[in-house]
């Protein structure tokens, strides 16, 4: 769809903070071919056969006029910084209630790495402490507790997978009264595997342990309750299943928990309160970690993404896109391929075991203008539907993946 300029414009009444953003026209009946009404608002949906959501998901139209709205305002008559951070509050407001959280709960980073930077870098880690995770986990992680051990003198602890899965029994006997931190990937990146978070936050809160996880492939994916996962922090990037762009980070800390999360960093806008001339009240909850200039397009982006995915239902979505993943699962096992996801496990994610040359695998995909990710050095395929995919797409995936054995 081409959006005109006055459309965008719009978008901007006296250009007050964006107030008023391009509103979605999701339906509340959809045919079996289109069952979440959404897919008319993806152009990618016609460009290819799209199943690459779990590395970077698509935006829909609305969220692409969100941004192009920001931009033209930029250009015309400048948003100011007070409707912007007024903005920025209203979203914060949107993102808490997505996950079950309070508004205070929630500050705003750049990426989902720095969310687990900032929490490691205050457990005060010593020789002899350690950390578990397990080999289902982001790359940051490895890098990052690796390079803490050359400094602090800490453990890293990783739990092996089974059958593609890891339960709070494959981390319980990593963990004891030295244990600091416990961490995992609420979804993997890898192969999809979507843990069971309370039994592990049970786990580390039983030993005293502070519990993090990496949300970037769980929210907007399927409805997210932080208070009954008996998460500490979770920090997500919102370029992939909030529908949004690059830049800005979600940062959730329990409560109780924001003391303990020291701030690395000071900026202007850590100010709640100035008391003298160079004496200042920096914020008690978790807008302290917003200590500068944020990325505002982005938060005015993910703004309408939330708004998209509060329209459209994450159960809603949850339950169109596991179903897929279901069926994707159960044909590429027919087709006899090692599919290294868990049956029965409840994400969109499917990954399954390829032996063909890369740069034949690389050129069918081409070919048939299929956009998945190929990892592992070329032996494995992941495959991610997202809200606008159908079971169309699942099976002329499945055409595809012949071509791949």
């Amino acid at each position: 769809m081409t959006l005109s300029r006055r459309a965008l414009l719009s978008a901007l009444p006296a250009f007050a903070g964006l107030s008023s953003l391009p509103t979605s026209r999701v339906a509340a009946a959809q045919p079996a071919t289109d069952p979440l009404g959404v897919r008319g608002e993806f152009p990618v949906a016609s460009t290819s056969l799209f199943l690459n959501s779990a590395y970077i998901t698509p935006t829909p139209v609305p969220v692409m006029a969100a941004g192009r709205a920001f931009a033209d305002a930029k250009g015309v008559a400048p948003i100011s910084l007070g409707d912007m951070l007024r903005k920025t509050g209203d979203v914060r407001a949107q993102y808490a209630a997505l996950i079950n959280a309070s508004p205070d709960e929630i500050g705003f980073l750049a990426a989902t790495s720095e969310g687990e930077n900032i929490v490691a870098r205050s457990m005060d880690f010593t020789r002899g402490d350690n950390v578990v995770i397990d080999e289902l986990h982001y790359e940051t992680e490895f890098v990052l507790y690796s390079e803490m051990a050359k400094s602090t003198g800490v453990e890293l602890r990783v739990a092996k997978a089974r059958g593609g899965a890891v339960t709070a029994n494959d981390l319980e006997p990593l963990v004891n009264r030295r244990t600091k931190l416990v961490s995992v990937a609420w979804v993997s990146h890898q192969n999809g595997f979507r843990h069971d978070m309370r039994p592990i936050a049970d786990l580390a809160h039983a030993h005293g342990a502070f519990f993090y996880t990496d949300g970037i492939q769980a929210a907007g994916m399927f409805p997210i309750d932080v208070k009954a996962a008996g998460v500490d922090a979770m920090c997500v990037g919102t370029y992939k299943w909030l529908l949004g762009a690059y830049g800005v980070a979600p940062f959730y800390v329990r409560r109780e928990l924001l003391d303990r999360v020291r701030l690395d960093r000071y900026g202007a806008l850590h100010v709640e309160r100035q008391l003298g001339p160079t004496s200042f009240e920096i914020y008690r909850t978790a807008r302290r970690f917003d200590y500068a200039t944020l990325a505002f397009g982005p938060v005015y982006q993910l703004g309408a993404g939330l708004e998209y995915l509060k329209r459209v239902g994450v159960n809603r979505i949850e339950t169109h896109t596991v179903a897929l993943a279901n069926r994707l699962q159960k044909g590429l096992r027919t087709q006899g391929f090692d599919v290294t996801t868990p049956e029965g496990n409840r994400s969109s994610i499917v990954a399954f075991k390829v032996t063909k040359p890369q740069d034949a695998i690389t050129k069918h995909l081409a070919d048939t203008k299929t956009l998945v990710s190929v990892r592992e050095n070329g032996t494995q395929i992941r495959v991610s539907p997202a809200l606008f995919n159908t079971s169309a797409d699942i099976d002329r995936f499945l055409t595809v993946a012949e071509g791949l054995r």
